[in-house]
């Protein structure tokens, strides 16, 4: 059983920045996407950006130009680099991992935004 582990989440001022991380729990397992999605209290959960492990990226278009994604894919890791941060980004943000039809998750790191 492959799990996705999250870090890099916590408290921080707008305009600040906060970097996540997420690794897959063992190696020798490769993901088609890797990607981070948010949910704030009371909301739908929402893409905010994924890979492909060619490189190929997407992001939510509230967080272009302010969040880049990347990967290491011989450390099956996936980083969200999170710039000018607002309280709208306030969300547990969960990583995601595509393989083979599959869909992973990981257990949901929260970053908190204070005005």
């Amino acid at each position: 059983q492959v799990q996705l582990v999250e870090s890099g989440g916590g408290l921080v001022q707008a305009g600040g920045s906060l970097r996540l991380s997420c690794a897959a729990s063992r190696s020798g397992v490769s993901f088609n996407a890797m990607g981070w999605y948010r949910q704030a209290p009371g909301k739908q959960r929402d893409l905010v950006a994924v890979i492909t492990s060619g490189g190929y990226t997407n992001y939510a278009d509230s967080v272009k130009g302010r969040f880049t994604i990347s990967r290491d894919n011989a450390k099956n890791t996936v980083y969200l680099q999170m710039n000018s941060l607002n309280s709208e980004d306030t969300a547990v943000y969960y990583c995601n991992g595509k393989r083979i039809g599959l869909t992973y998750w990981g257990q949901g790191t929260q970053v908190t935004v204070s005005s």
